[in-house]
C-alpha cells in the first residue's frame, strides 16, 4: 500500500506532546491534540455559569497546556497562524476521533500501567493499518505492546523526539520484534523528508542511544569537577563551543532541561545497567544531591547552577559556588589552553591542541574524552551495530558538532589507545582489531562517507546518503576553485555550488571574489549556479569590521567603491545568463539576505532566520536590499494594491530590522517571494533539491531577466508616511532621535528620493540613492558608536 499521512493524533498535551503537535502542524498536517478532561469547574467557569459537561470545561486542561506551549521561546510553530491546524479534545469525549487519523502518537506520562490502559482504549477506535507510536524515553517497547492485537503490534514502535522537537533534529525509532519493516521504512523516510529529522533506528535498550551516551558524558563532567576543582563558569567555558557543543554547555543545559530530569534518567540507568562497566558514572554526586534537596532544579524553580536576580533595576546572573553553595557574581574565565585552541579555526584540529599536554585543563579533557571513547566503543553492539548511529544520535540529539567516534578519529585512534589505558580506560577489542588492520572509523571514497562495519571489518556507505549531495563528502575531490573565504564545487550535471567559509560566513572581499568567479565559470563552462554551505549559518551579513575601519579612517571614497562593488556583484547574480539559486539556512542577515533577494530562486531551509538588519548598526541596506524592496513594492502596486499599506509593510520590515523566525515568516516580511521561492524542511536534502530546481529551470527553457528601468516609487506620498510615523514613534519614546534620523534616510531611498509625486525610476537610480545614504551615515558619530558596540561587545546599541 502507498501510505499517506493527512491527519495525526497526539495523545498527551504536556511539554513534549503539545510541541510535537505543533511541529506536525508546521508541515501542513491536520492535528488532533487530546489530554485528560477537567472534572470540576474553575472559579472563572462557575462565574460564567458553564455546566460541567461544557466543552470549554472538559477541554480546559488540553487548551491551557496548548496555549502555554504556543507561547514558548523559541517558538514551536513556524507561524502563529499554524495553530489553527490543531484541534483539541479530551480522552473521554473525543478519543473516538482517532479513527480519522493516519498516525496516533502517544506522549503521556512515563508510567507503564497508564500507557497500557490508554492503549486498550486506543484499540477500540483506531483504524486498522494506522500507525501507532509512543514518545517514550525509558520504557522498553516490548513491555508496551503486551496484550495488544496483531495489527497494533505490527504498526507500533517508539518515536522518541527530543526537546524542543522543532529544533533538535534527532528522531529515534525503536522497533519491537513485531514491528513491520515497511512501517520502519516509511517512518524513516517521513521523518527525514517531511519532519526534517536525522532518523536513527535504535535497539530497545535503556535510554536508547542519545540519552545513554549524552547523560554518561554529562555525569562524567559532574564527577570530574570534584577531581579538578573547576568552578561552574569554568566547566561551561571548557564544555561549550570550544569543543563543538552548544553555548549552554553543561550547567546551563542542566538548568534548562531541569536537574530533576537529568537525575531521574541517571538513576534509572544505574538501576537498569547491572552489567555496564562504567555504571558508577551514573551515581549522583553529593553536590547534586544537595541541590536536589534544596529544589534548586534550574529554570523551573528560578535557580539552579545559575540564578537571575535584579539589582538596581538591572538583571544580573549569579553562579553557584559548589564549595559553599552560595550564589556569587560570575567570574571571568581565562585559560591559556583555551586561547590557544581558539586560534585553531577547524574543530577537528582543535582537539589535538586541547588534549596534548599535562596541564590541569589538558588532563581534564583527556579524562573526559578518553572515558567517552572507551564507553561508546564498549556499547557496541549493545546499543548499536553501526558506529555512525552513535555519532549521528549524539550530534542530532545533543547538538554536538562532532560525535565521539569523529572526535576520536581527529586526535588519532592508534596513538590514543596507550594513553587511554594508562589512565584506566580500555577500548573494546574491535577497536584494536580495526587499528591492527590499518583501518579507522570513517573514510571518504568516491564522494561518499563510509563507516567501519565491526561485523564485516569492511567499510560501508552510510545508509540514506547515496542520493544526497553533501559538500563535506565531495569538497576534497570536486573543488574547482577556492580562496580563503569561498570554494566552488562541481556538484554534477553541469551545476556548480559556491560555498562560504569565513567566520559566521560574513561577506568580505574573498566572498565577493568567489561570487564573481562562480558567475564567470557558470556562464562559460557550466549550466547553473547554486549558493549554499554547510556552516552553522548561511551568512551573518557583510564584514562590518571592514566598513568600520574605512569609516574611522575617513576613507569614504574607498568605502563608496566597496559598496559599489557589492552592488555590482548583486546585479551580476540577478542578470546572470544561467539560473542562480540560493539555498540559505540559519542566519541569513544583511548582505546574506540581499544576496538571496538577487537570485532567480531561493530554496530556503525551514529554519532560516532572514532579515535586513542594517539599521541596528546605524546604516541602511545598501547591497541592493532597499532597492529590491522598492522593486517588489512597485510590482505589488501594479497589482492594484493599496500602495500606502504596502509601502508601510516594506518600510517596517527594514526600519524595525525584523528577522524572520522561520523561512515561512520570511515570506510575510517580504524577504522571500510567494510566487517564486520555496521552503524545504530537510537540511540534508536541501542542496540536492536546489540542484533539481536549477535543472528544472533549464529544462523549461531559462531566460535571464532584463534590467528594470520602470520601478514605481511613491516620492512625497511615501515620505509623508515616513515623517509622520517617525515623529509619532519618537514622541512615544519607542525610538531614539537617531533612530528617527535613520528611518527618514531609509524612507527617502524607499520612496525614490524627495520627488513631488510618484514616478518611474531605474535600478541604478535606487542603487545610487542607497549607496550615497550608506556612506553619508558612516560619517556620523552615532553610527560609528553602533558599529563599535557590535564589534566589541556583540550588542546592538540604541543611541
Amino acid at each position: 500500500m502507498t501510505r499517506k499521512i493527512r491527519k495525526v493524533a497526539v495523545l498527551g498535551a504536556g511539554v513534549m506532546g503539545a510541541q510535537i503537535a505543533c511541529h506536525f502542524a508546521n508541515i501542513g498536517l491536520e492535528i488532533l491534540l487530546l489530554d485528560m478532561p477537567a472534572k470540576e469547574l474553575s472559579e472563572k467557569e462557575e462565574k460564567a455559569g458553564l455546566p460541567a459537561d461544557h466543552p470549554k470545561v472538559r477541554n480546559r486542561i488540553v487548551n491551557d497546556l496548548f496555549v502555554k506551549a504556543s507561547k514558548l521561546k523559541p517558538a514551536p510553530l513556524y507561524l502563529k497562524t499554524y495553530a489553527k491546524r490543531i484541534s483539541t479534545g479530551n480522552f473521554e469525549d473525543d478519543l473516538h476521533r482517532i479513527r480519522e487519523c493516519d498516525w496516533v502518537i502517544e506522549a503521556i506520562i512515563e508510567n507503564l500501567k497508564i500507557k497500557q490502559e490508554l492503549y486498550s482504549k486506543i484499540e477500540e477506535h483506531r483504524k486498522p493499518g494506522s500507525l501507532i507510536t509512543s514518545n517514550t524515553s525509558g520504557i522498553p517497547i516490548q513491555m508496551l505492546i503486551q496484550g495488544r492485537s496483531e495489527d497494533f503490534e505490527a504498526h507500533f514502535c517508539g518515536t522518541h523526539f527530543f526537546n524542543p522537537p522543532r529544533y533538535l533534529k534527532l528522531l529515534e525509532l525503536i522497533p519491537s520484534p513485531k514491528t513491520q519493516k515497511d512501517v520502519l521504512d516509511f517512518l524513516t523516510d517521513f521523518g527525514e523528508r517531511f519532519l526534517g529529522k536525522s532518523v536513527v533506528i535504535c535497539k530497545d535498550t535503556p535510554a536508547f542511544i542519545a540519552n545513554r551516551v549524552g547523560v554518561y558524558s554529562m555525569m562524567s563532567v559532574f564527577h570530574l569537577i570534584d577531581e579538578f576543582g573547576f568552578t561552574v563558569e569554568e566547566i561551561d567555558k571548557l564544555t561549550g563551543p570550544i569543543i563543538g557543543r552548544p553555548k549552554s554547555a553543561t550547567f546551563r543545559t542542566c538548568d534548562v532541561v531541569g536537574l530533576d530530569t537529568l537525575v531521574f534518567v541517571a538513576q534509572n540507568l544505574q538501576k537498569a545497567l547491572q552489567h555496564d562497566e562504567a555504571k558508577e558514572v551514573y551515581q549522583i554526586p553529593d553536590f547534586i544531591q544537595h541541590m536536589m534537596g534544596n529544589q534548586w532544579l534550574g529554570s523551573k524553580t528560578g535557580q539552579g547552577f545559575y540564578k537571575k536576580i535584579k539589582s538596581n533595576g538591572q538583571s544580573e546572573i549569579l553562579s553557584l559556588n559548589l564549595e559553599n553553595f552560595e550564589y556569587q557574581e560570575k567570574q571571568r574565565v581565562k585559560f591559556a589552553e583555551f586561547e590557544a585552541a581558539k586560534a585553531v579555526p577547524h574543530l577537528n584540529d582543535r582537539f589535538k591542541v586541547l588534549l596534548n599536554g599535562k596541564s590541569k585543563v589538558n588532563q581534564f579533557y583527556q579524562k573526559l574524552f578518553f572515558g567517552l571513547f572507551a564507553y561508546v566503543s564498549n556499547r557496541m553492539p549493545e546499543i548499536s551495530d553501526e558506529l555512525y548511529k552513535i555519532d549521528e544520535a549524539i550530534c542530532s540529539g545533543f547538538a554536538w558538532e562532532m560525535g565521539p567516534f569523529e572526535i576520536w578519529e581527529s586526535i588519532g585512534v592508534k596513538k590514543s589507545l596507550d594513553m587511554m589505558e594508562s589512565m584506566g580506560f580500555k577500548a573494546a577489542n574491535w577497536v584494536y582489531n580495526m587499528v591492527q588492520q590499518g583501518s579507522s572509523f570513517y573514510q571518504l571514497k568516491d564522494g561518499f562517507k563510509q563507516y567501519y562495519d565491526v561485523n564485516t571489518n569492511e567499510y560501508q556507505i552510510i545508509p540514506g546518503t547515496e542520493n544526497l549531495i553533501l559538500l563535506n563528502n565531495i569538497r576534497s575531490s570536486k573543488t574547482i576553485w577556492s580562496n580563503e573565504g569561498a570554494s566552488i564545487v562541481d556538484i554534477g550535471d553541469g551545476i556548480i555550488n559556491l560555498e562560504f567559509h569565513t567566520k559566521m560566513n560574513t561577506i568580505g572581499s574573498e566572498i565577493i571574489q568567489g561570487i564573481n568567479k562562480a558567475i564567470e565559470l557558470a556562464e562559460s563552462d557550466y549550466k547553473a549556479l547554486v549558493i549554499s554551505n554547510e556552516g552553522e549559518n548561511f551568512s551573518a551579513g557583510a564584514n562590518i569590521g571592514l566598513v568600520f575601519m574605512l569609516a574611522i579612517e575617513q576613507e569614504f571614497e574607498e568605502l563608496d567603491m566597496v559598496v559599489r562593488t557589492f552592488q555590482n556583484t548583486m546585479l551580476k547574480l540577478k542578470y546572470a545568463s544561467v539560473p542562480v539559486i540560493a539555498a540559505p539556512h540559519g542566519m541569513s542577515l544583511g548582505g546574506g539576505c540581499e544576496l538571496c533577494m538577487h537570485t532567480d530562486k531561493v530554496i530556503a531551509h525551514a529554519e532560516t532566520y532572514m532579515g535586513l538588519v542594517e539599521l541596528g548598526v546605524g546604516v541602511i541596506p545598501a547591497g541592493g536590499g532597499t532597492k529590491e524592496f522598492a522593486y517588489r513594492l512597485s510590482k505589488e502596486i501594479a497589482q492594484d494594491d493599496i500602495r500606502t499599506n504596502r509601502f508601510r509593510d516594506k518600510f517596517l520590515s527594514i526600519g524595525q530590522a525584523k528577522v524572520s523566525m522561520s523561512a515561512y515568516e520570511a515570506f510575510e516580511l517580504g524577504y522571500l517571494r510567494k510566487d517564486v521561492d520555496e521552503v524545504i524542511v530537510s537540511k540534508k536534502h536541501q542542496l540536492s533539491y536546489a540542484k533539481k530546481a536549477a535543472l528544472l529551470m533549464l529544462e523549461k527553457g531559462y531566460t535571464p531577466p532584463l534590467p528594470t528601468k520602470d520601478i514605481t516609487v511613491l516620492g512625497s506620498e511615501g515620505l509623508a508616511l515616513v515623517y509622520s510615523g517617525a515623529d509619532g514613534m519618537e514622541v512615544g519614546n519607542f525610538i531614539s532621535e537617531y533612530d528617527k534620523h535613520l528611518s527618514i534616510e531609509l524612507g527617502k531611498v524607499l520612496s525614490g528620493g524627495e520627488l513631488s509625486e510618484p514616478a518611474l525610476v531605474s535600478e541604478k537610480y535606487l542603487l545610487d540613492l542607497e549607496r550615497i545614504a550608506f556612506v553619508r551615515l558612516c560619517q556620523q558619530k552615532k553610527t560609528l558608536e553602533r558599529m563599535q558596540s557590535l564589534l566589541q561587545k556583540g550588542k546592538i546599541l540604541r543611541n
